[in-house]
């Protein structure tokens, strides 16, 4: 990763709808240093991000509580792992941008496997593994 010559950032913000995986933790903190924390989000945001309305034409202010949640609680430098509905991530990655913050998403591998049964049912199990981290906008 070609991260951006700044200060270490002190916070990684967990702005998608999973828990972040042990090898993430790990490539994270190998990254952007030991000291990096990672802070998810609060339940009702939790709740929001993993749900965006699919209803709403325009999502500019569904996302406010997020923006406000960040400038409160973020300093210039985090990091914030941004993935979920596209318009959502694409209108937060901005957000970052403008914020002097540094967006990131992860990069996955995908392994499938699928187990057929005699009555014709087919069961299909998909496998992620975290690869690396990719900043948005490189």
């Amino acid at each position: 990763m070609n991260a951006k010559e700044t200060a270490k950032p002190e916070n990684m913000f967990l702005m998608f709808n999973h828990s972040l995986s042990k090898d993430q933790e790990t490539d994270a903190q190998n990254i952007w240093g030991t000291q990096l924390q990672f802070v998810g989000l609060p339940g009702q945001l939790k709740a929001l991000w993993a749900q965006i309305p699919a209803d709403k034409q325009e999502l500019f202010d569904t996302l406010a509580p997020f923006r406000t949640w960040l400038e409160k609680q973020s300093r210039p430098n985090d990091l914030v792992l941004i993935q979920g509905d596209f318009g959502a991530t694409w209108l937060m990655v901005q957000y970052a941008l403008n914020s002097n913050l540094v967006p990131v998403y992860s990069v996955t591998v995908r392994l499938a496997s699928e187990e057929r049964s005699p009555d014709g049912m087919v069961k299909n199990t998909h496998f992620f593994k975290h690869q690396m981290f990719r900043l948005y906008g490189i």
